[in-house]
């Protein structure tokens, strides 16, 4: 049984790779989505405008995390919210506290603020594996599960300003939540492959599988990889909004597997790409659990697919090319 009838959602950063796929997700199930964007106008967001039953059923917002009453606009009527948009910076910056932290913590506190004041039904906030996995107290052993955090203060030592940002902002996010009583449920994905909807920009997580195909690096550790389909994320973001049993976090994570495999498969598919010449081993990681979200029905995609529907995507969208 869902939690909500089929009215208005908000997605915020709907133009975004995750986002994106969300909205068109939303829209094949007949959801009105108000889609926040930092330009409606921008050519950026066209894919948006495209999508099946966007006419009618889609509008786009401008809205900044950091600006309160664009998030209460965009929000205001709405049933459910899914908080998608994140700062992930693609460079190392000047200041991290003011352009990493401050918007992925105040801008979530922002949207759960413009949420209780529109009495909003359910929550869904995307964090990321990067707030459970990070920790020196973790053991190769360990089973990373949704009681895991990373350690807030060794991300900041260590310069991971986007895991120290996932930490702080799902960690407050939570504190809100039971102060104020708001139904929130998080996923935490790992690194998220697929088809890319969007033409315009390319998110972090496509350029690190783009670039194991054309960088032809001269050596890379052999690290264990944690994949998930874009599309069985967003799956997993609208079971946890529907399901009246949901609560708490999340991980979302589907396959396991070292790079130089994911590799081996890649050149057997697509032999004439400039892949990694060589590979160093390096110590295995801790093992993430997605056994929560299994027991709700989540299911998702063999890595093949994936990896097959990312590339032709990227071919198409010419990222390849660049």
């Amino acid at each position: 049984m869902s939690v909500v009838e089929k009215g208005k959602v908000c997605v915020t950063g709907a133009g975004g790779f995750l986002a994106s796929w969300l909205v068109d997700l939303l829209l094949s199930k007949d959801y009105f989505v108000h889609g926040t964007v930092r330009d409606p106008d921008n050519e950026k967001y066209s894919h948006l405008k495209k999508l099946e039953k966007a006419r009618d059923k889609l509008k786009l917002s401008k809205a900044d995390l950091l600006d309160y009453a664009s998030l209460q606009s965009a929000i205001a009527g709405c049933s459910g919210v899914f908080h998608v948009a994140s700062p992930l910076p693609s460079s190392p910056l000047p200041n991290p506290e003011v352009e990493v932290m401050a918007p992925a913590v105040d801008g979530t506190l922002n949207v759960l603020k413009a949420c209780v004041e529109a009495n909003v039904k359910r929550v869904v906030y995307v964090s990321s594996a990067a707030a459970l996995i990070m920790n020196p107290n973790w053991s190769k052993d360990q089973v990373i599960d949704e009681a895991c955090w990373s350690d807030l203060e060794f991300c900041k030592r260590s310069g991971n300003w986007y895991r120290a940002s996932k930490t702080l902002a799902e960690s407050e996010a939570f504190k809100f939540a039971k102060r104020t009583g708001i139904d929130l449920v998080s996923i935490c994905p790992t690194l998220v492959f697929g088809p890319v909807l969007q033409q315009h920009t390319v998110n972090a997580s496509t350029l690190v599988l783009a670039n194991l195909l054309k960088e032809g690096f001269e050596s890379r550790e052999n690290q264990v990889r944690f994949i998930v389909d874009v599309r069985d994320v967003a799956q997993a973001l609208l079971l946890v909004y529907e399901k009246q049993e949901s609560e708490g976090r999340y991980v979302c994570t589907a396959h396991n597997a070292r790079e130089k495999d994911v590799v081996e498969k890649l050149k057997s598919l697509y032999p004439n790409y400039n892949y990694p010449k060589s590979y160093v081993e390096v110590e295995e990681r801790a093992i993430m659990s997605s056994e929560k979200l299994q027991k709700l029905s989540w299911t998702f995609r063999p890595l093949e697919e994936t990896l097959v529907d990312s590339i032709e995507s990227y071919r198409k969208a010419k990222i390849l090319d660049c």
